[in-house]
């Protein structure tokens, strides 16, 4: 049943895209640097002239390349350049595989319909969004900032002008890092989540199979026709929702690793609490004189 497997990872690749991808909005933050000007969309840079500079060679290996030089073409090699091919001795026969009898599978339709990734998708897309509006806020508060230093600017020493840039920028730095880290957790969090029914999902797949006497089942998206009587996507959904109505999703802030370092502490404190049996009294050598009554 391994082709049941390998269908279900090779489709869940394609089709939990959507649930894992962080919005564009979160990974695109428009940050800006104060005493730093951004040019104006129609003024391109000014073309400048690479340096030349010397081809490295790692130790034991090609030549690198030359900054500012194309990479050149891979080389095309006819057949009659190559050496002779090996000789391919004849193998023993073996037995053939049995008649196919084929399912046809909707995995995108199957988590669509999930009501653990239903329930994912929601709890992720929420802390998303408060993610970016937390973002949107921070730099309000930075450009606040920025306008009411160049409103004081007149008003301050050149120190104080330096020490409240040397402030804003240290807010910036701090705060794209926590960002970056709260997305970063967003994304495990959703991994963790999917993870869970990616592993139900295969297992019932197989099942589903294995009930209808399938040997081999295909993506409906690979198949160009196929009659009701193949397609096994009502049956697979309607067993995950049944053997997986919701799966676990990592509180807010926190990341699986940190929750699975938890549970694991917890668990060994248990079992450290946990009174241990009284061990036996040794017992006697063989041949020893009996205790005086």
């Amino acid at each position: 049943m391994r082709t049941f497997r390998l269908l279900a990872v090779a489709a869940l690749a394609a089709a939990l895209v959507p649930y894992v991808a962080a919005p564009a909005a979160a990974q695109a933050q428009d940050y800006f640097i104060p005493g730093q000007q951004k040019p104006a969309p129609s003024q391109a840079p000014h073309a400048t002239q690479p340096r030349t500079v010397p081809r490295t060679t790692a130790p034991g290996g090609p030549p690198g390349p030359v900054a500012g030089e194309p990479e050149p073409p891979p080389v095309q090699f006819a057949p009659s350049d190559l050496p002779p091919p090996p000789d391919l001795p004849p193998l023993p026969k073996g037995e053939p595989p049995p008649g196919a009898i084929i399912g046809v599978l909707g995995v995108p339709d199957v988590m669509r319909a999930s009501t653990a990734a239903q329930a994912v998708e929601k709890v992720i897309t929420a802390r998303r969004t408060k993610l970016n509006d937390d973002a949107q806020k921070e730099q309000q508060a930075w450009r606040d900032m920025q306008q009411a230093l160049a409103n004081d600017r007149a008003k301050l020493s050149a120190e104080q002008i330096r020490g409240r840039e040397r402030e804003l920028q240290e807010r910036i730095t701090n705060a794209q890092r926590t960002f970056r880290e709260r997305n970063r957790i967003i994304q495990e969090a959703a991994q963790y989540a999917l993870a869970q029914i990616e592993r139900t999902l295969v297992s019932v797949i197989r099942q589903v199979a294995e009930a209808r006497g399938m040997n081999l089942v295909l993506h409906r998206s690979q198949v160009a026709l196929n009659i009701n009587p193949f397609d096994i996507t009502d049956q697979v959904t309607e067993q995950l929702n049944k053997v997986l109505p919701s799966v676990i999703v990592p509180p807010d802030g926190v990341s699986p690793m940190a929750m699975l370092a938890a549970q694991k502490k917890d668990e060994a404190k248990k079992q450290a609490d946990k009174p241990q049996p009284a061990s036996p009294a040794p017992a006697a050598p063989a041949g020893a004189a009996a205790p005086a009554q």
